[in-house]
């Protein structure tokens, strides 16, 4: 991909990956081609909508199924929230949570698991 895509997906996309990967994901980025990219930022999980989940739904492990952890979505579902504790420490992490797992998807390539 050429600088200027790659600045223009960021431009777009760059809430949705944590600050301190930006050179990462750029350098990997370079390196893609553009279909993969694009199907890879598609990919991406909205930190906001997992904030909102996590307020609503977080007790039940949706929050974390929703991100693709769903192994730890279904424990926090059978714990109930880990008793509300992590349910509530949760409501702090789960937006960088969802930023990390956007910027690995980008680093992989786009071929992880999505969640739902």
């Amino acid at each position: 991909m050429d600088r200027n895509q790659i600045d223009q997906l960021l431009m777009v996309y760059g809430s949705k990956i944590p600050a301190n990967m930006y050179q990462m994901v750029k350098s990997r980025l370079e390196t893609m081609d553009s279909n993969t990219a694009n199907v890879a930022f598609m990919q991406m999980k909205d930190p906001t909508i997992s904030l909102l989940i996590s307020i609503f739904l977080g007790g039940y492990g949706i929050d974390r199924m929703y991100i693709g952890d769903v192994g730890l979505g279904v424990i926090k579902l059978l714990t109930c929230g880990g008793c509300g504790v992590w349910w509530l420490v949760d409501l702090f992490l789960i937006m960088d949570k969802t930023k990390e797992k956007n910027a690995q998807l980008l680093l992989n390539g786009g071929m992880m698991g999505n969640g739902f």
